[in-house]
């Protein structure tokens, strides 16, 4: 196999009528579409979703199969494919994963177990429409003029 047809990623991308203002991309690893069920790794699709306080949206599915390409490369081959995502979910994440996803700006979470995905965007959105903590906040550039903790958060 030729090293472009390894390294293409399939991206399917969702245009809406009516773009929403001041949400952020949240990634989801998954088998089914529509449950948190893969380890970063091994996942070979993820469903990204735009969400703020107007609600959440499908954006785009991201088909990131490495089964192709050395180990070494695999890590770095998903993180450029989810490039703009904020938070990313998935069942399992391996700690020098975990540390890259991070320094490319993307806050990976974890799940205790398979989780549907709609269920975690309705508390993403009922999180965002209450009290959001600060790291959220600054994501979708929300005033944080009323919190206390701003000083120990500021950069």
């Amino acid at each position: 196999m030729h090293e472009e047809e390894k390294m293409q990623t399939s991206k399917i991308s969702v245009e809406s009528a009516q773009p929403m203002s001041g949400t952020i991309k949240v990634a989801f690893a998954t088998k089914d579409m529509q449950t948190i069920n893969a380890h970063f790794g091994g996942a070979k699709e993820f469903v990204v979703y735009c969400i703020g306080p107007e609600g959440f949206e499908l954006s785009s599915i991201v088909k990131t199969d490495t089964s192709d390409i050395e180990s070494d490369e695999k890590t770095e081959y998903k993180i450029e494919a989810l490039k703009g995502v904020n938070i990313m979910y998935c069942e399992s994440i391996g700690g020098t994963a975990a540390a890259k996803v991070i320094r490319a700006g993307m806050n990976p979470m974890k799940v205790a177990e398979p989780r549907p995905i709609k269920e975690v965007l309705e508390e993403l959105l009922a999180m965002i429409n209450g009290n959001p903590p600060p790291w959220i906040k600054r994501l979708m550039k929300l005033k944080n003029d009323n919190d206390p903790r701003l000083e120990r958060w500021a950069e």
